[in-house]
């Protein structure tokens, strides 16, 4: 759970003081490699703590990204977070238990298009950066999926 309110909160106050970063025609909101990284960490927190303490997690990621980000990026993420994560869960959930490696990797693609969609609008009043976030986005989901695959092959029960 701390590591997904930190990956929350710091997606969301490095989008309000850091500049977005531009490469190959895209603007990355700088934010966006720390949201992708809060997308897996949804996953872990909700195959620990369920549903209701992701549900908790937003709260606690809101109201704490409000005093450090802005109230706009606070709204914004919440609206975001919600929506792909009430996706997250349902595609998650029907995955598990065939393959938790691959929930977590269509639950994240699914839920990072959507995030992006919504939250890029929201949060800097248009769409010029929704494809260069879901490209962070995917990249951080790539990197969190090779992490809990080594994890998986290193721990041994």
């Amino acid at each position: 759970m701390v590591g997904y309110l930190l990956s929350v909160v710091a997606a969301n106050v490095v989008s309000v003081y850091w500049s977005p970063l531009a490469g190959g025609g895209l603007l990355i909101p700088a934010g966006t490699l720390f949201a992708g990284v809060s997308l897996t960490a949804r996953d872990l927190v909700h195959e620990v703590c369920g549903s209701r303490g992701v549900a908790a997690g937003i709260v606690a990621g809101t109201g704490v990204s409000a005093v450090l980000a802005s109230s706009q990026i606070a709204v914004a993420s919440t609206a975001a977070f919600a929506l792909s994560e009430a996706l997250d869960a349902v595609i998650y959930t029907r995955i598990r238990h065939r393959t938790r490696l691959g929930a977590v990797a269509v639950s994240n693609v699914v839920g990072l298009v959507v995030d992006s969609a919504v939250f890029v609008p929201l949060a800097f009043g248009d769409v010029a950066a929704v494809p260069g976030q879901i490209l962070g986005k995917t990249a951080a989901t790539a990197c969190t999926l090779l992490a809990l695959h080594a994890a998986g092959r290193t721990v041994r029960p």
